[in-house]
């Protein structure tokens, strides 16, 4: 199914073999709102210190029972804004880990210098959090540029702690980074770098430097959402991006694309093929077009019923090149 294009581009739709079928449903990635200590450049999501939206305790509820009642849930990912930040964090861990569920925290790492949030690398230890970090640049510069002055520092702090914790060496405390491009400001843009290459790098840069390790980086490139299509439409790039993404289209990322064995939770309850057709407000629908929340899937006791992925202009991002989803490259 195909949510609006610009006559310009092709619809991302006809340039697939088959249509874009959901999987079974073994991924639940959820948004638990926009509240962060930081107000990032590139943030899809829009999040900053002044957003207040976050997940409320009915939700919460629901949240836990779904993953108390579907053993199929192997992953349950939390993101937001800083996910730490919002109501419902630690119950939904704790919840996940009780039914022993792989649970990802898509961390920015600076909450941990936050008054109350201290204590996070050491819970995070304890509950054998797999921690996905974002540093978009192993270069104190290009950091502070994209996420805030001092961002690199406490970065590398905050590393440096969990490294003290066991991650990046222990086996089960598994430290992940994600590098981001920076925002195009000319049309002279580029996809993400080779993501081995640049990992090797980054390994040999932390490590020399600051005595970091890590386990594996994500390179993800950015799609024209939030804040990035902001920047972007201001400079008059918005359409000359996506046509550069959809000549870099790449039919063999389909089959590996995340939307289609997860599904994507905002902090009201509705669901969504991924967490950028969240950001843009395009939810995912039975067959008949119902629009689905967890109570919803609660009633009618399955996860997999949503037949076809909706997709939008903004979906070349993920199948341009090697491919981009949240666990990094595609291919």
């Amino acid at each position: 199914m195909t949510v609006s294009t610009n006559s310009t581009l092709t619809p991302f739709a006809q340039k697939l073999v088959a249509p874009l079928t959901k999987q079974t449903i073994s991924v639940l990635q959820i948004n638990l709102g926009r509240r962060c200590n930081l107000a990032c450049s590139h943030c899809h999501v829009e999040a900053s210190p002044k957003r207040t939206e976050e997940l409320s305790p009915e939700i919460c509820e629901q949240l836990v029972e779904l993953i108390h009642r579907f053993p199929q849930i192997e992953t349950v990912d939390l993101t937001g804004g800083a996910p730490e930040m919002n109501y419902g964090f630690r119950p939904l861990v704790e919840a996940a880990r009780s039914h022993n569920k792989e649970v990802i925290v898509r961390s920015n790492l600076t909450i941990y210098f936050e008054p109350g949030f201290e204590d996070l690398p050491d819970y995070f230890a304890q509950h054998q959090l797999r921690v996905v970090a974002s540093l978009p640049c192993y270069l104190e510069q290009n950091v502070d540029k994209m996420r805030g002055d001092g961002v690199f520092d406490n970065s590398i702090k905050a590393l440096q702690r969990l490294n003290q914790l066991g991650y990046g060496s222990d086996s089960n405390l598994t430290l992940n980074l994600v590098y981001n491009p920076q925002v195009p400001t000319t049309l002279d843009f580029a996809l993400a770098p080779d993501q081995q290459p640049l990992e090797l790098a980054y390994k040999q840069h932390l490590g020399e430097q600051f005595g970091i390790t890590f386990n594996h980086l994500f390179a993800i490139t950015n799609l024209p959402i939030g804040r990035t299509k902001f920047h972007l439409e201001h400079r008059q790039l918005h359409q000359p991006y996506l046509q550069f993404l959809e000549g870099h289209f790449n039919d063999s990322t389909v089959e590996h694309l995340m939307c289609r064995n997860e599904l994507s939770v905002d902090y009201l309850g509705n669901i969504y093929d991924c967490d950028f057709n969240q950001m843009e407000e395009i939810p995912a629908t039975t067959p008949k077009g119902e629009r689905l929340t967890v109570k919803k899937l609660l009633d009618a006791g399955s996860l997999d019923v949503i037949e076809d992925v909706k997709t939008a202009p903004y979906c070349y991002g993920c199948t341009a090149g090697s491919g981009s989803s949240c666990g990094g490259s595609l291919l």
